[in-house]
């Protein structure tokens, strides 16, 4: 049996701390491997300070050589909206029919990806800040208010809150 491997995609710079760690801490004692992904080497540095050691670079990373792939949140994340490589590890995963999974405004990035089309997802909102549910509609996606959402192999949360429950919807996907 292939080795359990999850691949986190994080901002190089304000990641969200939270949504990186707890998934992490989860994963780990459910006996996966964890991968951190980025888009530059060395230490990637969360909102609040939690520093990530980046073990491999998103232009390297094989998607078929994990379960998952989770685009962690985080202010930082937007960058990859417009990240060719972010696209194509999200399509890939899709395609592969791996878990692919997203966490506050990182659902985004696979609406950027094309790969939400008909699927029930969730993003982060608030009542000033509206954007993201208008980029995932424009994408295609059917945007529930929701803490997390499973729609097929691809599950969505809507922020921190949500990264204890998001954990768990991809290890009970997993399985």
């Amino acid at each position: 049996m292939p080795a359990k491997r999850i691949a986190l995609i994080i901002a190089f710079r304000d990641f969200n701390d939270e949504e990186y760690l707890v998934p992490k801490q989860i994963f780990q004692s459910a006996g996966f491997e964890v991968f951190t992904a980025s888009s530059h080497p060395g230490k990637a540095v969360g909102a609040y300070g939690c520093e990530a050691e980046v073990n491999i670079l998103l232009n390297d990373l094989v998607v078929n050589q994990f379960q998952a792939i989770v685009f962690i949140g985080g202010s930082g994340s937007t960058k990859y909206l417009d990240d060719p490589s972010a696209h194509r590890l999200a399509l890939e995963a899709a395609l592969q029919g791996k878990v692919l999974a997203a966490i506050c405004i990182a659902p985004g990035i696979l609406a950027a990806a094309g790969v939400l089309n008909n699927k029930k997802v969730t993003v982060w909102s608030s009542a000033m800040d509206k954007s993201f549910i208008r980029i995932l509609e424009k994408s295609g996606a059917k945007y529930l208010d929701k803490s997390v959402v499973s729609d097929g192999k691809i599950i969505t949360a809507s922020g921190p809150d949500a990264a204890q429950e998001f954990a768990q919807a991809i290890i009970d996907r997993l399985k």
